[in-house]
């Protein structure tokens, strides 16, 4: 499951993999590079980590619980520091009431930001997969239209599904934009926007390899979800 990779679409479909539209799919091997980038130190301001290991999860959806307006944020607290978002409960009260039922859960505890892009045309970091790779979630999927008139620019936050998977759907992986603007349709579930922190997104942001790899592991430790 993935964020959008570009203007045409291309998604990333499984570890180290990138469907081009809705059919073709790549294989990213730059291996020489990730090696020599992997050898280099810790990014300042992240701690040194340990990769997460994979999980299993088989989780049922939620009874809705958040209220359509409710003033909630999500913090995020992660080994290169911590963010949060504003959920946009009132635009997306079905998605952003499953990431809250997950982060009280503590299902996103440990997991890991298993896809940093740092192109400046396409810049996102993804998390939220337990099994590490790009293809797990919580065991069920939410199913909710994105608003009209969405724009992925620098900050919001989406949830990320695979090309095959119609507009509005997601489980628990989520993606922040670190550039600009994707500049693609509203195709993806709409979760908020970063509104402390962006510094602490920018820094994981810096960690992208060519592979779409973290340069070295980004765990997150809590999710918390507050009332603002």
């Amino acid at each position: 499951m993935a964020a959008p990779r570009d203007r045409r679409l291309v998604v990333l479909a499984a570890f180290a993999l990138i469907a081009v539209g809705t059919v073709a799919a790549v294989l990213i091997g730059r291996s020489g590079e990730d090696d020599a980038a992997s050898s280099a130190s810790s990014s300042a301001g992240c701690e040194s980590v340990a990769a997460p290991e994979p999980k299993r999860a088989d989780l049922q959806a939620p009874a809705q619980t958040v209220d359509p307006g409710e003033p909630l944020t999500a913090v995020d607290d992660t080994s290169c520091g911590t963010f949060e978002i504003a959920l946009d409960t009132r635009r997306a009260p079905k998605t952003t009431n499953s990431f809250a039922f997950l982060a009280g859960r503590g299902f996103y505890d440990g997991l890991g930001f298993h896809r940093v892009s740092s192109d400046p045309q396409f810049g996102v970091i993804q998390g939220g997969d337990p099994r590490g790779d790009g293809t797990g979630g919580p065991g069920y999927t939410v199913d909710e239209t994105p608003p009209g008139d969405l724009a992925y620019t620098k900050g919001v936050v989406a949830m990320a599904k695979t090309s095959a998977e119609p507009p509005g759907r997601s489980g628990s992986q989520f993606f922040v934009v670190t550039s600009a603007d994707l500049g693609l349709p509203p195709d993806y579930a709409l979760l908020g926007e970063v509104s402390e922190g962006m510094d602490v997104v920018e820094r994981i942001g810096g960690l992208g390899l060519p592979s779409e790899k973290p340069r070295q592991p980004v765990v997150i430790d809590s999710v918390e979800i507050e009332e603002r």
